[in-house]
């Protein structure tokens, strides 16, 4: 009986293993980090910006593993968490879409040259209201 469930942690262990490390993988092979450095002249930071994101991660499987560890940090702990959590996962999914050149071919097949600042916005905001509607109304 025991055996079953020291397999099922340890198979539990691995895959969660190898999914984060295919995610960090993606998030490094991809120059994401360097690049999203360039753009916002924090260029000197790519080093402690990677460890953040590293350890943003572990932080995060920690919190969602171990839910019942007491943790006396406030509810305005929850509010900048949530808040840096989606400007990161809106910052990284603007940085994949430019590395792999999403914006320039959708906006030449839509033959669209003007506003691509505006739409690239409204493409936050639609993200955004998304988010939302989804952690306040299903959630």
């Amino acid at each position: 009986m025991w055996t079953t469930d020291l397999f099922l942690v340890l198979l539990g262990l691995i895959c969660g293993l190898a999914v984060a490390a295919g995610a960090f993988a993606l998030i490094a092979g991809l120059g994401l980090i360097p690049r999203l450095a360039g753009k916002t002249s924090a260029a000197a930071y790519v080093i402690p910006l990677e460890n953040a994101v590293i350890y943003g991660g572990i932080f995060g499987a920690v919190i969602a593993l171990f839910d019942q560890i007491p943790l006396r940090i406030g509810s305005w702990f929850t509010l900048v968490y949530g808040l840096s959590a989606g400007v990161f996962t809106g910052c990284l999914s603007v940085a994949l879409a430019e590395v792999l050149n999403v914006f320039p071919i959708l906006f030449r097949r839509a033959k669209i040259k003007r506003g691509l600042n505006l739409m690239v916005f409204f493409f936050a905001l639609g993200k955004m209201a998304g988010a939302l509607y989804y952690f306040m109304i299903l959630f």
